[in-house]
């Protein structure tokens, strides 16, 4: 199929940014993203690019270029749809919090509202890529609903699952290690994925760009996130030990990370993982090895979750029992609540749970992140209180004592300790002697990303406490 329009449903982290490459790289193409959410695509057509709803170093420039040439961002979904050849499915897909499966399967809903409405609405033979994360054999359910309430159109479904990391994404797109399609054995199937691979042709080579059934390609999305977290949590594990034992963390990655068969990325230890894709593409494979009863496999990776979670919870007692055991109307200051560095994402971030942990004990958490507003981060302890059940005069009470900052300086004033949520290179640019000088004695910090000197803010005087040290 010669395509000329495509359509992306969901205009988030991931449709955002990767319709911006495909419509930069195919200028042939015309690329609609849509989305229900009239702010949201006001924030994409908005002149300012500082006010694009994502922060991703290159975005910008990306859609500065394309925007209004061939890259289009509208509500109107029905045209959109129409209009185009080929659909990519870029909608959430979060871990359900309700039902069969709680906690753990993703919620499908949004998927499957995505494929009525392309049903509904598609008068010609129509090309649908699943680029949202979704459990094995989501294609199958995908084909069934759009077989059975389509008008006599023709759909085939591909799985091309994204693999970027927030922060890096643009440099992910362009310059991707691999990009995975993954559809039917058939010769519609086989044209179908031709027609796809000859999109990212406009840019990548042959050798980047694999093939495979359509299980394989949804199978190795979550393997993928699952041995990436795996990684995290076995350094954070051996990090526990080395403050045990006087070792140094950091060495001991170097150490092992010089090994060609394990290499050096992702071990880094900190005070845990965050983001969309880890926790919930685990938890989905853990509900997934459970359902096909296997159970010992299912405990295997669940474990990758439970040591997360441990050491958000040891970061957050080291700074409690550190602090005299109580922070109870201590003032303690976050440095960063983002995930990580070169985004604004804040889901599943460490920096929450840490938050949760000290506020429960009394303190006051005083917070400054440079891509973060305040109100994202209200918003992120209010979600997690209300899922608990926790009522509305309890969580105001607890919000009282959560002040977020536009000045970093002003977020530490003053404070009894400082915590390293997240790994901002400005953090290490601050002038740490005038902090020591504003702080309570004895000034603590506590690096949860390993990133400042140790031994120049031990000889300011400071009392310092990094991961695995």
């Amino acid at each position: 199929m010669n395509i000329k329009n495509i359509c992306c449903l969901g205009a988030g982290y991931v449709g955002g940014p990767t319709m911006s490459v495909i419509a930069l790289k195919c200028p042939d193409i015309k690329v609609t993203v849509v989305d229900l959410n009239k702010e949201r695509i006001a924030a994409w057509n908005a002149e300012d690019l500082d006010q694009l709803p994502i922060y991703e170093p290159g975005l910008a420039e990306v859609v500065a270029e394309a925007r209004n040439r061939n890259l289009f961002f509208s509500t109107d979904v029905e045209k959109a749809i129409k209009e185009s050849e080929m659909i990519f499915i870029a909608v959430n897909t979060p871990t359900k919090t309700y039902g069969e499966g709680k906690g753990m399967a993703a919620d499908l809903k949004f998927v499957e509202l995505c494929a009525r409405q392309i049903a509904e609405v598609a008068t010609e033979d129509k090309i649908i890529v699943e680029k949202s994360t979704l459990p094995v054999r989501t294609a199958e359910t995908l084909q069934t609903i759009l077989d059975s309430n389509g008008n006599g159109v023709h759909f085939e479904v591909l799985s091309n699952p994204e693999f970027l990391a927030e922060g890096t994404a643009i440099e992910d797109l362009l310059h991707a290690d691999r990009v995975l399609i993954g559809g039917k054995q058939t010769p519609k199937g086989k044209a179908a994925i031709a027609s796809l691979v000859g999109i990212y042709a406009h840019w990548l080579t042959p050798s980047q760009i694999l093939t495979t059934n359509v299980w394989s390609s949804e199978l190795s999305k979550l393997t993928a996130n699952a041995f990436l977290a795996q990684r995290i949590s076995s350094i954070n594990a051996l990090s526990a030990l080395c403050e045990a034992t006087e070792a140094d963390v950091d060495e001991v990655a170097h150490a092992i990370g010089t090994d060609s068969r394990i290499g050096p990325k992702f071990l880094k230890a900190s005070v845990g993982f965050g983001g969309s894709c880890f926790q919930k593409d685990i938890l989905n494979l853990v509900y997934l090895c459970r359902y096909f009863n296997l159970p010992e496999v299912a405990n295997y990776w669940e474990q990758v979750i439970i040591m997360n979670d441990y050491q958000k919870y040891r970061f957050a007692k080291n700074i409690i029992t550190t602090l005299f055991n109580t922070v109870n109307g201590k003032k303690i200051a976050f440095l960063g609540w983002a995930f990580k560095k070169d985004t604004n994402d804040t889901r599943e971030s460490a920096a929450i749970y840490v938050a949760e942990y000290l506020l429960e004990d009394g303190a006051e958490v005083h917070v400054y992140d440079p891509k973060v507003s305040e109100s994202k981060v209200k918003s992120d302890m209010r979600y997690l209180w209300e899922l608990k059940g926790m009522s509305e005069d309890r969580i105001d009470q607890k919000l009282a004592k959560l002040m977020v900052y536009s000045n970093p300086m002003e977020a530490m004033h003053q404070a009894h300790a400082v915590a390293i949520l997240t790994e901002w290179d400005e953090f290490k640019q601050y002038d740490w002697e005038m902090i020591y000088k504003n702080m309570y004695k004895p000034a603590f910090v506590f690096d949860g990303r390993n990133i400042l000197d140790t031994k120049k803010l031990s000889n300011i005087g400071f009392q310092i406490k990094g991961i695995g040290k």
